[in-house]
């Protein structure tokens, strides 16, 4: 048995859980050896009682790891373990990280600088405008749009970093094969089909419960580099994400609303307990300082130039072309087009992304320069 084979088979034994399976892996070393180990020596480890022993001891009649990997990779499903160099780094630093990624479309480097956008699955059209407004500039601004491709809050962000031509990832509370909510399927596909991806640790057949949600929670919590809530009750599970990530040492963005509104309730909270109120995705760029496109410290000259600072193999050609015409002087908008040889329109769309990403620094007159 490989060990990718043994690790599925382990994910997808009942009430065993991540934690466990990190303490059987660390007693017994190779995930293998946890599946022919015998029973007094697994109780051994912490947390493994006669119970649980005795479902890895019969762990044939739960799973059929073989199986799984097939139909995954029927699907266009990579599965990916915590080995793997494209698991995200955030997640192998969380206390209970998910044994296994179920990950459909592609994971980036990029997606390193993930934000993560939560919120009332009832959203109203003041939430879902203001998500619209923040993914969107957030996308624009190259990071990553995470959510959980719910209903409401979570449906309008993945919709606006696509629109914005940027990434997004949605994890899920289900198996990949039984996707939740149904409705969403369509945009799932887009996702995986070029702009992200749809990622799950449960295995492909797994429905949603109680359970799974507060368990992708986590995965939002601790994969977001901030996170940002738009639009909640006082009681909702965006809150449990929101302490989650508090614990995990990340920043918390909320959004105000109208004062006499239970929608924006949990906000209002969050805001008087110290997350920085947000109406503009620029709050939050400032607050985070480095963005996804920053410059390269790394040069190993005492006074490097511009062009050598910066590293623009993380730009997208177009703007990689526009930012390289400039320096720290000003420059007006017609030598621009003119020395990149784009069309106007194109310039001028390209020198707001990369104002927005704290690049380029806009003057009176159309006139630019880089930061």
């Amino acid at each position: 048995m490989s060990p990718l084979e043994a690790l599925v088979a382990l994910n997808m034994l009942p009430r065993i859980g991540p934690v466990r399976v990190r303490r059987l892996l660390e007693a017994f070393g190779d995930p293998a050896a946890i599946l022919k180990a015998p029973e007094e020596l697994l109780k051994r480890v912490d947390g493994i009682g006669h119970e649980t022993a005795g479902i890895i001891r019969a762990w044939q009649d739960h799973a059929d790891p073989v199986a799984e990997i097939r139909e995954a990779k029927e699907r266009g499903i990579s599965i990916m373990t915590q080995d793997d160099a494209d698991y995200p780094a955030p997640l192998r630093e969380a206390y209970d990280p998910p044994l296994l990624l179920y990950v459909w479309g592609k994971l980036e480097p990029r997606d390193r600088h993930a934000i993560g956008v939560v919120g009332s699955r009832r959203a109203t059209h003041y939430g879902t405008q203001a998500t619209r407004k923040l993914s969107y500039q957030l996308a624009q601004s190259g990071f990553t749009i995470l959510s959980g491709l719910a209903r409401g809050i979570d449906t309008a962000a993945h919709e606006a970093a696509i629109a914005a031509n940027g990434r997004t990832i949605a994890v899920i509370g289900s198996g990949l094969a039984k996707l939740y909510p149904p409705e969403n399927l369509a945009l799932a596909e887009k996702t995986a089909d070029g702009f992200g991806a749809v990622v799950s640790e449960f295995p492909l057949h797994t429905a949603p419960d109680k359970q799974t949600f507060p368990m992708r929670n986590r995965i939002v919590a601790a994969w977001s580099r901030a996170l940002l809530v738009v639009e909640c009750p006082a009681w909702s599970g965006s809150l449990i994400t929101a302490n989650l990530a508090s614990e995990y040492g990340r920043p918390i963005f909320a959004v105000p609303g109208p004062i006499d509104k239970a929608t924006s309730a949990g906000c209002h909270q969050l805001i008087r307990d110290g997350a920085t109120l947000v109406a503009d995705a620029s709050h939050i760029l400032d607050d985070l300082g480095e963005l996804p496109f920053a410059t390269n410290s790394n040069s190993s000259e005492t006074n490097p130039s511009l062009s050598e600072q910066t590293n623009f193999s993380d730009l997208p050609e177009d703007e990689a072309k526009v930012l390289a015409v400039l320096d720290s002087s000003e420059l007006a908008i017609d030598p621009i087009i003119q020395r990149c040889g784009l069309p106007a329109h194109e310039v001028t769309a390209i020198l707001m992304k990369l104002e927005m990403r704290r690049l380029v620094r806009a003057f009176p007159g159309f006139r630019f320069a880089r930061r």
